[in-house]
């Protein structure tokens, strides 16, 4: 089996060589982000299709567009409990293809006309890979400059100068990770070392204070062998995140757990996977660069971060129940009943699939205690999240 892209192996190789084994954290940055040869990087001609059916690996976007509508349809319940500012900005981070873009815009158009004419759609996208693809599936709305803008990250936009609504799919569980080995002289870090011609795993100690520090606040009692994540770039993340936001909401959707879950003892390896050609595995050292790396977010984590610095948790529900808030038995009835496109829609919601593995997290900045349709449903892990985001 292929050790990975010859030029991202050399380089991650070269860089253990300089200055030895280094943070898996690191490697995962490495093998996703590098510039030039990083799995989310690689222009689309250089690479087999990523994302989709046919790809490495799909999301809610690829099956139906009822997730976009959905949130069109709450973005413009936002619009209304912000008092209808003149400019209201929407900011995707990590489009991926751009589908959810296209659908959310499709359905602001035909339904929302008022909301779409103050629209300022931005896509925060660093991978000119993606971007080329973001720009093919949304350019029926190309020809309107005010409307759409791409930026490589957070700093482009001023603090405190968003008002309106961040949102993201499936984007934090890409993040880079620390993994995490309790060993017999306790919590030690997983790293990568390259011998033989092959990237092999090593065990040293925590590579950062900050690391450290996050670890002591979790407080778990974890046996000898136990495996874990630790994601520090999403809280940093969500930090930039609140910086920027002046007045509205930020809206998170992704495959995870409240803290108590995440870390609970009897999930002894973690939550860390790899997906190539619509199967997984637990190996990263293959297929380096040519496969999607990934783990479960703790929201816990998302919301205490925006809370520290100054969003409230609005709420935390599951996909179905945000859905089915939002109307989609109504979307659903529009559609003939076992047709394909009935059938993908309600892959959505299944509640031993996607729509309870995937999770959505509401927070706000200067709305007093809004009420979102799409929490009208509060799963019974509610009250768990709030507890430990308010602590």
């Amino acid at each position: 089996m292929s050790t990975g892209h010859p030029e991202l192996v050399a380089t991650i190789a070269s860089e253990i060589a300089a200055s030895g084994p280094i943070p898996f954290v690191r490697f995962m940055e490495l093998a996703l982000y590098h510039p030039r040869f990083g799995y989310y990087m690689r222009a689309p001609e250089q690479t087999p299709e990523r994302i989709g059916w046919r790809g490495d690996f799909y999301t809610s976007s690829d099956v139906h567009p009822i997730l976009g509508q959905a949130l069109a349809k709450q973005a413009d319940q936002m619009d209304q409990l912000l008092g209808y500012p003149e400019q209201v900005t929407v900011v995707e981070m990590g489009p991926g293809k751009g589908l959810l873009a296209r659908h959310f815009l499709s359905a602001c158009q035909r339904d929302y006309p008022s909301f779409f004419q103050r629209l300022r759609y931005v896509l925060l996208e660093r991978s000119p890979a993606m971007r080329k693809l973001q720009r093919d599936n949304l350019s029926p709305w190309l020809d309107q400059p005010d409307l759409l803008t791409w930026v490589d990250d957070l700093t482009a936009l001023a603090p405190r100068t968003v008002t309106g609504l961040f949102f993201s799919n499936e984007l934090v569980d890409s993040f880079p990770v620390h993994r995490i080995q309790v060993t017999a002289q306790g919590l030690e870090e997983l790293s990568v070392d390259y011998r033989d011609g092959r990237f092999v795993e090593c065990v040293m100690p925590l590579s950062s204070d900050a690391l450290a520090h996050h670890l002591r606040g979790l407080t778990a009692d974890w046996p000898v062998g136990y495996r874990t994540e630790v994601n520090l770039h999403a809280s940093n993340w969500m930090e930039r995140v609140a910086q920027r936001l002046n007045r509205g909401f930020v809206l998170t959707i992704d495959y995870g757990h409240t803290q108590q879950d995440f870390y609970r003892s009897d999930r002894k390896g973690g939550t860390f996977l790899c997906y190539s050609r619509q199967s997984v595995s637990e190996n990263p050292f293959v297929r380096v660069g040519e496969q999607d790396m990934t783990a479960h977010v703790d929201f816990s984590s998302l919301a205490a971060t925006g809370d520290k610095h100054g969003l409230q948790t609005t709420g935390f529900t599951n996909q179905m129940s945000f859905l089915m808030g939002l109307g989609v038995e109504q979307m659903l009835a529009k559609l003939e009943q076992d047709s394909p496109e009935f059938k993908a829609a309600i892959h959505l919601l299944r509640p031993h699939g996607m729509g309870t593995t995937f999770k959505v997290l509401i927070q706000h900045r200067g709305i007093q205690q809004p009420e979102l349709d799409g929490l009208r449903y509060k799963p019974f892990f509610q009250s768990v999240l709030t507890a430990q985001s308010a602590a």
